[in-house]
């Protein structure tokens, strides 16, 4: 994966090439983001980072966005996107859009054939709608907050 025009880096990594102080920066980024600024605290370890591809955008030392990318089994039958964050410091640049339609290409590649599944926030919908993903499912509640399933067909 490569950069951009703003100096961003774009990597594609499995769990065993991050390294010591890509993943202290990754977990502590969902920290930062799902446990404190979001008021949840869960357990984020769920022992799928292992399988996972790890997409992040950096400049310099700022992780300005990142999710995994999982295959198919773990845990839904389709393959999947997660953990999407952007933190605020790269918040109001269209990084979201980007990265999920990054994932959705990382995903495509990776596992043809597949559709992608994510456990979106109840409140996201229409920004997933938007890059194709339909509701697949009644909401529920996840760590306290409203999520749904959401599904992209193959493509």
């Amino acid at each position: 994966m490569t950069g951009n025009e703003r100096g961003d880096a774009w990597e594609a990594l499995p769990f065993h090439a991050l390294g010591v102080q890509r993943l202290y920066d990754i977990l502590a980024l969902r920290q930062a983001v799902f446990v404190v600024e979001q008021d949840c605290p869960y357990l984020d370890c769920d022992g799928l980072d292992g399988a996972a591809w790890h997409v992040f955008c950096r400049r310099g030392d700022t992780l300005l966005a990142y999710q995994r990318c999982l295959p198919p089994g773990t845990p839904y039958r389709e393959s999947s996107i997660g953990r999407i964050i952007v933190p605020e410091a790269g918040r109001g640049r269209g990084l979201g859009r980007e990265l999920v339609r990054r994932g959705i290409a990382f995903n495509r590649e990776r596992w043809p054939g597949h559709a992608i599944r994510i456990g979106a926030q109840a409140r996201l919908t229409a920004f997933y709608e938007s890059l194709g993903f339909i509701i697949d499912g009644d909401s529920y509640d996840e760590d306290g907050i409203e999520h749904v399933h959401m599904v992209l067909a193959v493509g």
